[in-house]
């Protein structure tokens, strides 16, 4: 027999898990792994206010100043290359008429003569329409690519021998684009206003532009919301040749698997 003190003194209760209880262990368990998974990705970093963060635009920009540094260094062999390659030249000097003919056309040679410079810019920020206009969208008071296109296809219509966009001179494989309110060409990134200048006949250049509808259609917001347009006259203007790569990248087909 044993005595009452060794006795059970009833059945022993297992702990009951009620609903509640189940739902704030939850809540407290999925509170520290988001805790966990915070500092994990910001390491120590305030991933809302730390300005070590760059912005998209100061990437672009920084990108934008090295490509021109590449650019400059790029033009500077160039330059090297062709110092040896004059001095220890064994063409004809039909060969190198040709080949200079050639490097006009390709644009990666200097161009010099008479030309104009065409210069867009944004509306003023207090725009409002003239008399019998609609009140202007943010889109109606700003330059856009094919403001750009239009005027760099108006000027080539008309017979340029060469076009400078800003600082760079075009060549068959430059690309005209905008993202946004800035301008992307050959790796180099410019913000309005922006100059176009061409050398070539200046009477049937700035007929070329009169004449192209694209133009005119850009005239229309002009007089309507004040977006910029000025032509600036030139008797003599220099437009260096184009000095960067001139490597064409293209995509490859897949070979079939076997």
């Amino acid at each position: 027999m044993s005595n009452s003190a060794d006795s059970p003194q009833g059945p022993v209760r297992r702990p009951v898990w009620r609903p509640v209880r189940l739902l704030t262990v939850g809540v407290f368990a999925l509170a520290g792994l988001i805790f966990v998974t915070s500092f994990n990705t910001a390491k120590g970093t305030d991933i809302r206010t730390d300005d070590s963060l760059l912005k998209l635009s100061d990437l672009i920009q920084q990108r934008s100043d090295r490509n021109g540094e590449f650019e400059e260094s790029t033009s500077a062999v160039r330059r090297d290359v062709e110092t040896l390659a004059e001095r220890d030249d064994g063409s004809t000097k039909a060969e190198d008429e040709r080949l200079g003919a050639l490097e006009r056309a390709a644009g990666t040679q200097e161009v010099r003569g008479e030309g104009l410079t065409v210069t867009l810019k944004d509306a003023p920020p207090n725009a409002q329409a003239a008399p019998g206009y609609p009140e202007p969208q943010p889109n109606d008071l700003v330059i856009h690519q094919q403001d750009l296109q239009a005027v760099v296809n108006a000027l080539w219509q008309g017979g340029a021998e060469g076009i400078r966009v800003m600082d760079q001179r075009l060549i068959s494989t430059s690309a005209v684009r905008c993202v946004g309110n800035t301008l992307i060409l050959q790796g180099r990134v410019y913000s309005p206003p922006y100059r176009i200048t061409a050398v070539g006949d200046r009477g049937k250049l700035e007929q070329a532009l009169a004449e192209s509808p694209a133009v005119q259609n850009y005239q229309l917001y002009v007089k309507a919301y004040g977006l910029g347009w000025k032509v600036d006259e030139h008797k003599a203007v220099t437009l260096p040749g184009y000095s960067g790569t001139v490597d064409l990248h293209h995509a490859k087909p897949v070979e079939p698997a076997e």
